[in-house]
């Protein structure tokens, strides 16, 4: 929990600081600066990596900025390791449960997160209005179509 949590705060810090006064960064450090911020599709819609690949083993948080409407819903899946999810902006709604079932979905507006452990079935379903929210985990992961799984 302490990993995720020094994760967390360490991509919203890098997300929102700029270099003071010109100062050189240091090997290692990752920062990206939302002004220069490059948003590349995805499933749902747009994804930003910031620190780490998914794909690979090690830490990794990125945002993901989802389609609205029901094409930017997704089909009841998982995930081979547990997430933290965290509302930078607009309302998530997200439901638990291996058929996507709108009745079920819980509203988190910006500021709302939630950890989601392995494994747990969820879908997703962005409404009226864009939403950013920041993941964090910890790979490899993927996303597992519940049908797939069975």
């Amino acid at each position: 929990m302490q990993v995720t949590t020094w994760v967390i705060g360490a991509a919203v810090s890098l997300v929102v600081c700029v270099p003071a006064f010109g100062q050189e960064v240091p090997p290692g450090v990752v920062m990206v600066n939302s002004a220069n911020a490059k948003w590349e599709k995805s499933q749902l819609g747009e994804q930003l990596k910031v620190i780490g690949d998914q794909t690979k083993p090690g830490p990794y948080v990125f945002f993901t900025k989802p389609r609205e409407g029901r094409s930017g819903a997704s089909e009841p899946h998982t995930h081979p390791d547990t997430r933290t999810y965290t509302v930078i902006s607009g309302t998530w709604y997200v439901g638990f449960g291996t058929k996507f079932d709108e009745s079920k979905l819980i509203a988190l507006k910006a500021g709302s997160y939630y950890t989601e452990p392995a494994g747990v079935p969820h879908f997703v379903l962005i409404k009226d209005e864009g939403v950013v929210v920041q993941i964090t985990g910890t790979g490899p992961s993927r996303l597992i179509p519940v049908d797939a799984a069975k």
